[in-house]
């Protein structure tokens, strides 16, 4: 396997390249960011655009046979052994509203395992990195998740939005909610974040695509934290969008017992 140490710093460097361009829309009127609506309803911006396509052209000039899954355009070359999987901005429907609780996400995953993760928020300036075996940093500095083993019913799960959970996970979600001691709703990346520096304890979802997991994977677990899909399993390319991120193993099988079908 390369130096990961080379790819992480290619991934921050990346994630310089996204912050300008998210600072320059930021807040912007209507016309300047363009927002559309996509066919399942999310929006995006000229802001997304712009980030992908940048951080796609220096992929393919530094890395030209590693793959690229991105939100906003097609994917290139996945049967690589090196894919970067890119969310220019995840969180846009924050980001539209002009709060900061949104990320650039940038992963890097080897044979469709991530192995580098990086959490960008560009307007705070906040930046959460994590390489497989290596370790986890905010701004540089090591960042541990909370190490307080505390149970379900005295943990606030943290959800974008309930509209996420459908079928089956209704259910599930209902029974979580009166498993824990309260839910906050709304953050998107910015919550996973959290949980690699120990202000969170846990975020449970459904629904979510690869872009939007792949870079959260390392920043919590390089923190000692975990990351599961609602069978248990950890997280790959090949994952079905559900996740259980938790502080510790022992909050994440709490959770998992309460998610399991009645």
């Amino acid at each position: 396997m390369n130096d990961l140490s080379e790819f992480k710093a290619f991934a921050e460097r990346l994630a310089e390249l996204a912050r300008p361009i998210a600072r320059h829309y930021f807040r912007s009127d209507a016309a300047t960011l363009g927002t559309i609506d996509k066919p399942d309803a999310t929006p995006v911006t000229l802001a997304d655009m712009a980030i992908e396509q940048r951080l796609r052209d220096e992929i393919a000039a530094v890395y030209p046979a590693h793959g690229i899954l991105g939100e906003e355009h097609d994917s290139v070359n996945l049967g690589a052994e090196w894919v970067w999987v890119i969310d220019p901005i995840d969180g846009t429907k924050a980001f539209t509203c002009g709060k900061p609780q949104f990320g650039s996400l940038i992963a890097l995953t080897h044979c469709g395992v991530p192995v580098v993760g990086v959490i960008d928020q560009p307007i705070t300036q906040e930046r959460w990195a994590g390489v497989k075996g290596t370790g986890s940093w905010f701004n540089g500095q090591p960042v541990r998740a909370n190490a307080q083993v505390k149970p379900l019913a005295e943990t606030i799960v943290l959800v974008t939005t309930p509209d996420q959970f459908t079928g089956a996970g209704a259910a599930a979600f209902e029974r979580l909610k009166r498993a824990c001691k309260g839910v906050y709703y709304g953050g998107d990346c910015y919550n996973y974040a959290l949980i690699a520096s120990g202000h969170v304890d846990l975020v449970v979802e459904m629904g979510l695509k690869t872009v939007d997991f792949a870079a959260l994977i390392n920043p919590i677990e390089e923190a000692g934290g975990v990351c599961l899909d609602w069978s248990g399993q950890p997280l790959t390319l090949a994952s079905d969008g559900t996740i259980v991120a938790a502080a510790n193993r022992a909050l994440a099988d709490e959770v998992l017992r309460v998610l399991e079908t009645a």
